[in-house]
């Protein structure tokens, strides 16, 4: 008993000289030049965020790890919080405080940012899915239909591309699942119609429960999955078009800089950058030509200034 007593004793000790140092900083300090960093707990991936940060920012900027219990105390300095979770504990901890969410996809982020414009931003972590779709047309130039799985609460975020699909010589279908024995009989159904199946990160249909029987199904009909990250191409899916961490920190630091500037975030945005991942030993096994990356990023870029392809010609 006495060690245990002893051992709370030590960790409330370094709690509250955790709390003083970061008062004591947050007070000698000027607060525009200090931005805090909510880590996502992946230690690994919070280091390389931070440093990526800290190498854009240079010496005007110091970057400070913050605790849970610190963040209430926060009051105009910005805070960057790394994946959902992360703005999440920081948004209900301190409703004032400024956010750039760094990992996040965009149907996340948007509410909040439209009910605190300049004071939440954030950095897509995902890839619109007109990119995506131009990504499948590149290593399948014939390609002119796309199948696309979504639920009922969902199928309103395909809209937009399929309005924009046939101005790049395409259309696509939405095949709704809403539950579990909708799946494998949809996803048959939605096979025979597309050319392939465009996967969005859509966690309803796509997700670690899911995935492997979606990816085994499509490659027995000699169909190919494109998107909707590096992660799924590792599982199985052909391409998929993502965003490099160095092009989302270069934004990143740029957004900080602008409210620094400013005491105003910009508007959430896109990486103006992106890679095409492929999956080489998929392709080889459908027996699919599969384009340089270059040449897919450049088909797609070409596509979408308007050059090139069916409205370009």
């Amino acid at each position: 008993m006495l060690s245990v007593a002893r051992r709370y004793l030590r960790q409330a000790i370094w709690a509250i000289a955790g709390l003083v140092i970061f008062t004591s900083v947050n007070a000698q300090e000027p607060s525009n030049r200090i931005v805090y960093i909510a880590g996502s707990g992946n230690t690994a991936l919070d280091q390389h965020v931070q440093v990526l940060l800290e190498e854009r920012l240079g010496n005007n900027v110091t970057l400070m790890a913050i605790a849970d219990e610190q963040i209430p105390m926060v009051e105009g300095t910005p805070v960057v919080s790394i994946g959902p979770s992360a703005f999440s504990r920081v948004r209900q901890a301190n409703r004032s405080v400024p956010i750039l969410a760094m990992l996040v996809e965009k149907s996340f982020i948007d509410g909040f940012a439209e009910i605190a414009p300049g004071q939440i931003s954030g950095i897509f972590y995902d890839v619109p899915l007109l990119r995506q779709a131009l990504t499948g047309k590149a290593i399948l130039p014939h390609a002119n239909t796309i199948a696309i799985l979504a639920t009922t609460n969902s199928v309103e975020l395909y809209e937009p591309l399929i309005d924009q699909l046939p101005d790049h010589g395409m259309s696509a279908r939405v095949f709704v699942v809403d539950n579990d024995e909708d799946l494998i009989p949809s996803l048959v159904r939605a096979l025979g119609y597309g050319d392939f199946l465009l996967a969005a990160p859509d966690n309803a249909v796509y997700n670690p429960r899911t995935i492997k029987h979606i990816l085994l199904t499509a490659y027995r009909r000699n169909k190919i999955v494109i998107g909707p990250s590096q992660a799924y191409v590792k599982a199985g899916a052909l391409a998929s078009s993502y965003a490099p961490f160095p092009a989302m920190a270069d934004q990143g630091a740029e957004f900080i800089e602008q409210f620094l500037a400013t005491g105003k975030f910009p508007d959430p945005a896109y990486s103006p950058v992106f890679r095409v991942e492929v999956n080489n030993q998929v392709a080889r096994s459908l027996n699919i030509p599969v384009p340089d990356r270059d040449h897919i990023n450049q088909f797609v870029q070409d596509q979408l200034m308007g050059k090139g392809g069916p409205t370009g010609e």
